[in-house]
């Protein structure tokens, strides 16, 4: 049995409900900017190793599917549990990956466990956070991220110095796991803390006692789409946009700093200092969006993201190309900083109060699909063509993106009313 409902305190679940993010967090940031160089190293070709490092992100559309299924019938923490567990099989794939594809299937693996990792406290912080300070305890969620994306890099950069070895990373990421899992097990369970009645905790199945209100079945993933049409076809259009434009920068950065000939660790400092940024405004966009409404982060970052790739696609023959790719690297840390939280609160404005998890399903697939389809083509542009058209192309769509999010935040999503 849940202990009594209380009052929600965010500083009072801070630990639990942070810090296996963060740890999680931080071993997949460790890795991303290394994938291009590792998939370089087993001999990839530069779009093959773009293809590769997109699979991540087609491994969290894919997991999509089943996420909210998973913590609709498991509960919160126990898909999380068994994220992590994943995580170190998929991990383990790739240290002993003969040649890229393999690699592949492991970053794709990756990818699924993220899906259901972040769906779960996605799902958890929508049902029990206050809609006065939502979009500043998501934004908190995701600048949790953020800072597993800005120490990660700087760990791997320090761990590869030290080892000469890339692969030596990939070990970090699979003791962050099991410190995830660890403190996930070992500490109280948030959900049951402030579980509400007629809501199952992490720590049930999905069957509930009599005595209590039923919740509402399971559906699948794409009657949950279908039911949400109009607002997925419409505002969902707009945040895979968002999604296309930040898994374009974790793709395009890596591939250009290989294309230009800056070293492994350099990269990772480079990435990791980007993420630096990117981290510092994860509390200013939740105040900005709690205070004037989501479309005050929105349109920026989307701005901010689309003319980054614009300029980052005219240097690749300067002279001063890796003055450019540093200069770039930092703005598009900046603009996507603005937007941090912003998806995950567009849900939660969105997903009905009890047992979100469906529908936030849905949604993150909705976003993951840009978050899926902007590196495939990333990675196909390069290969008919040249990177840098490829980042001019992601710099136009960042920019419809902006006008589509302009033209439907104030429909379906106002600035929610305290």
């Amino acid at each position: 049995m849940s202990s009594p409902e209380r009052p929600f305190s965010l500083r009072s679940v801070a630990l639990v409900a942070f810090l296996p993010t963060l740890l999680f967090s931080i071993g997949e940031g460790a890795i991303i900017p290394l994938i291009p160089l590792v998939a370089d190293d087993l001999g990839a070709t530069l779009a093959l190793a773009g293809f590769i490092a997109a699979m991540i992100m087609f491994g969290e559309l894919i997991g999509d599917i089943p996420s909210g299924w998973v913590v609709s019938r498991i509960g919160e923490r126990n898909a999380m549990i068994w994220s992590s567990a994943l995580t170190i099989g998929a991990v383990l794939i790739c240290l002993s990956a003969p040649n890229p594809w393999v690699l592949g299937i492991g970053i794709f693996l990756v990818g699924v466990a993220t899906a259901v990792f972040s769906l779960a406290r996605h799902a958890f912080m929508t049902t029990y956070v206050p809609l006065v300070y939502r979009a500043r305890a998501l934004s908190t969620l995701g600048g949790v991220f953020r800072a597993g994306w800005f120490i990660g890099p700087l760990l791997s950069a320090g761990l590869i110095y030290l080892t000469g070895s890339t692969q030596s990373v990939f070990w970090m990421f699979i003791v962050c796991s099991l410190a995830a899992a660890t403190v996930l097990l070992l500490l109280p369970d948030p959900s049951s803390t402030f579980a509400r009645p007629g809501r199952p905790d992490s720590s049930r199945s999905a069957a509930q006692p009599a005595s209590q209100p039923q919740a509402p079945p399971v559906v699948g993933l794409f009657q949950t789409i279908w039911s949400h049409r109009g607002v997925l076809t419409r505002l969902g259009t707009g945040a895979a946009l968002v999604g296309a434009m930040r898994a374009s920068r974790t793709v395009i950065l890596p591939l250009w700093a290989v294309s230009i000939g800056i070293s492994a660790p350099e990269t990772a400092l480079i990435i990791g200092i980007a993420g630096g940024i990117d981290f510092a405004l994860f509390y200013a966009s939740g105040q900005i969006m709690d205070r004037f409404g989501r479309i005050w982060t929105a349109v920026p970052s989307l701005i901010g993201l689309g003319v980054g790739h614009l300029v980052l696609a005219t240097t690749h023959d300067l002279p001063s190309n890796v003055e450019w790719f540093i200069a770039v690297a930092m703005f598009l840390a900046l603009a996507n900083g603005i937007g941090s939280g912003l998806i995950m609160t567009l849900g939660a404005d969105l997903a009905p109060r009890h047992d979100p998890a469906q529908f936030l399903g849905a949604w993150r697939f909705t976003a993951d699909f840009g978050s899926a389809m902007a590196p495939l083509g990333v990675a196909g542009i390069t290969a008919l063509a040249s990177l840098s058209l490829a980042s001019g192309v992601m710099g136009v769509l960042g920019l419809c993106g902006a006008i589509l999010l302009g033209r439907y935040i104030p429909r379906y999503a106002p600035h929610p009313r305290r």
